[in-house]
C-alpha cells in the first residue's frame, strides 16, 4: 500500500493505519491462502481463531518486516515475516501463542522472525501463562544463512528456561525438519495431524541417498508414525479443528504456571458414588486381561478423561482426569496389553508424565496390575535397566501428593517402581483380590522348593502343594497391609470415594526437595 508520509491529517494517518492492518490480516495474497486450503490446511489466522476465544487475540509486531540482503530477499519485505505471534484466552484464562505462516517465506525462520517468536517466549514466561505454538514451517531461511540457525537456538534455549515453569504445546500443522524438529521436542505436549504434518532429522531424499531405503514423508515422519512409533508425538487427529479443540480441553486440565494449581470445576459427580460395578470389570483371576480405562471410566468425575499417548507403549496408561472437580494425573498398568507389564517404553511414558505431574501440581494416582518388567535379550540390550530407573527416579522425586492403588499383581521391582509406600507414596491402597510379591507363586515356589519338588514321588502335585502354601504365607491380601506397607485394603465400590477423600486431605501437602542445583536423572 501506499504510505502518507507527509499527511498532516491524523484522521488520515489513522484511516492509513487501519487500511495498513487489513492489508497485513489478508496476507500475502488470495492465491496463497487458496494454495494453503488447497493442501487441507488452515491460515495461520484461522488456527489462531480456532484455538482462542473469540475475539481474544492481540496481535504483538504484525508490522514486523526482516532487514535481509542478498538472494532477492531486499525486494521481498512483508509485513510479519511469516510469523503471526501474541496472547489471548482459552476458556478465559490467558495464552501466549506464535503460529507460522506457510504462506509467506513457507514459514521458514529468518533473524526477525526468531525475533518475534524469542520476544513471545519470554513474554511467556514472565506473564507466567501457556505457550502454543502452531507449526507449519519449512525450517531455517537459507538466505539468510547462519542468522537462522542462531535463532532456533534462541529458542531451544526459551524453550529449556520454561520446561517445567509454564505449560508449553507444540501442535504441528505441517512439515517441521531438521534441527526445527526440537523445539516440539522440548515442550511438555506435542499434537499432530495426519496427512499434513511430518517432523524428521533428515529426510527421505537424504534417507535413500545415506541408506538405500526409500520412505515417504508421512512414513518417515507422520502423525501416525510418532505417535505410534517413536512416541515423539502424544496426540494424533484426522483434521486441524479436532486438533485444535482437543488442545483447548488440554489447556482446561493445566495450571497457567508452576505457581499455581490446576483450574478446579463444581463437582457435579458425588465423590460418594459407589463403584459396584468394578467387581465385575475386574477379574479376581490374575491371569485374565480387563480393560483398565474402564477402571478409569468408572472412578473418576463422568467418566471423562483425556488419555496421552494412547497410540504408544500401550502396556501403560496416562492420562488427566478429575475427582470431585479437582485435576489428577493416571498412571495405570494396562493388562490388555502385554499383561500390563512395565517395558523401555511403557517406562520412559510413564516417567516423563510424571515429571510433567509434578512440574505443574497435579496429584498423582497410580493404578496397579503389574507381573513384572518385561524379561528378553533385547530389553536387556537397550537397557532396561537405565529406562526403568527413570520411572523410578521420577516418582522419588515427585512432592504433590501420591496415591496407590493395587488392584491385583504387583510383582518385584515394578511394585517398587509404581510408587510404593518404600519410595514415597503418601497413600497406598488395595483391593482384596492384591497379590504383593517378588513374583507370582509359582515362579517363587520353583525356586524356593526346588530340591522337595525333585525329591518328591510326583513332582507335579508337590509343585501344586508348594504354590498353594507360598500363596497362603505370603500373597494373601493382608500380608502387606499388616506390615503396613498397604494402609488399607478396600471395597472396590469405595474405590472413588476413598481418593477423593485421600485426595482432599493431601490438597495441602508440602514437602521440599534437598538443596541442590539438580539431580542427575538416568538418560
Amino acid at each position: 500500500m501506499t504510505v502518507l508520509r507527509d499527511a498532516t491529517d491524523a484522521r488520515a494517518r489513522v484511516e492509513e493505519l487501519h487500511a495498513l492492518r487489513a492489508e497485513v490480516v489478508r496476507g500475502p495474497s488470495d492465491a496463497a491462502t487458496e494454495a494453503q486450503h488447497a493442501k487441507g490446511k488452515l491460515t495461520a489466522r484461522e488456527r489462531i481463531a480456532l484455538l482462542l476465544d473469540e475475539g481474544s487475540f492481540h496481535e504483538v509486531e504484525p508490522l514486523r518486516r526482516h532487514r535481509a540482503q542478498g538472494f532477492g530477499l531486499e525486494a521481498k519485505k512483508p509485513h510479519t515475516d511469516g510469523v503471526i505471534t501474541g496472547w489471548g484466552t482459552v476458556h478465559g484464562r490467558t495464552v501466549f501463542t506464535y503460529a507460522h505462516d506457510f504462506r509467506i517465506f513457507g514459514g521458514a525462520l529468518g533473524e526477525a522472525h526468531a525475533q518475534k517468536i524469542h520476544k513471545i517466549m519470554d513474554m511467556a514466561i514472565a506473564a507466567g501463562a501457556p505457550l502454543v505454538s502452531l507449526n507449519d514451517g519449512a525450517g531455517a531461511r537459507i538466505q539468510e544463512g547462519v542468522t537462522a540457525l542462531a535463532g532456533y537456538g534462541g529458542i531451544f534455549q526459551r524453550n529449556t528456561r520454561a520446561s517445567g515453569v509454564i505449560p508449553q504445546i507444540s501442535v504441528m500443522l505441517g512439515p517441521c525438519a531438521g534441527g526445527a524438529a526440537y523445539s516440539p521436542a522440548l515442550t511438555d505436549f506435542v499434537f499432530m495431524v495426519r496427512e499434513t504434518s511430518q517432523m524428521f532429522i533428515t529426510g527421505p531424499d537424504v534417507v535413500q541417498a545415506v541408506t538405500g531405503e526409500k520412505i515417504s514423508q508421512n512414513g518417515l515422519g507422520g502423525a501416525d508414525v510418532h505417535s505410534g512409533v517413536s512416541g515423539v508425538a502424544h496426540f494424533a487427529y484426522d483434521d486441524e479443528q479436532s486438533c485444535i479443540e482437543e488442545v483447548r480441553y488440554l489447556l482446561s486440565m493445566l495450571p497457567q504456571n508452576n505457581r499455581e494449581m490446576p483450574p478446579a470445576t463444581p463437582a457435579e459427580d458425588p465423590v460418594v458414588r459407589r463403584n459396584d460395578s468394578l467387581l465385575d470389570l475386574v477379574p479376581a483371576d490374575g491371569n485374565r486381561p480387563y480393560d483398565m480405562r474402564k477402571v478409569i471410566e468408572e472412578v473418576v468425575d463422568h467418566g471423562e478423561y483425556l488419555e496421552i499417548h494412547e497410540r504408544w507403549a500401550t502396556n501403560v496408561i496416562i492420562a488427566l482426569a478429575r475427582i470431585d472437580g479437582h485435576v489428577v494425573g493416571i498412571v495405570a498398568n494396562q493388562p490388555q496389553s502385554l499383561a500390563g507389564v512395565l517395558d523401555i517404553n511403557a517406562s520412559e511414558k510413564a516417567a516423563r508424565f510424571v515429571q510433567m505431574c509434578d512440574a505443574f501440581n497435579i496429584p498423582l494416582i497410580t493404578l496397579l496390575d503389574v507381573p513384572g518388567f518385561l524379561p528378553g535379550v533385547d530389553q536387556e540390550h537397550d537397557g532396561i535397566i537405565r529406562h526403568g530407573a527413570k520411572l523410578l527416579y521420577a516418582y522419588c522425586n515427585a512432592t504433590v501428593p501420591r496415591i496407590q492403588l493395587i488392584l491385583r499383581k504387583a510383582y518385584g521391582g515394578a511394585y517398587i517402581v509404581m510408587d510404593s509406600r518404600s519410595i514415597g507414596a503418601d497413600l497406598s491402597y488395595a483391593w482384596p483380590t492384591n497379590e504383593i510379591a517378588v513374583m507370582g507363586a509359582e515362579g517363587a515356589a520353583n525356586v524356593i522348593f526346588r530340591r522337595d519338588i525333585n525329591a518328591a514321588e510326583d513332582a507335579e502335585a508337590m509343585r501344586a502343594q508348594k504354590i498353594k502354601e507360598y500363596k497362603t504365607e505370603l500373597m494373601h491380601p493382608y500380608y502387606a497391609a499388616e506390615r503396613g506397607l498397604v494402609d488399607d485394603v478396600i471395597d472396590p465400590a469405595e474405590t472413588r470415594e476413598v481418593l477423593a477423600a485421600a485426595l482432599a486431605m493431601l490438597r495441602t501437602k508440602h514437602a521440599d526437595l534437598p538443596s541442590r542445583k539438580h539431580g542427575n536423572p538416568p538418560m
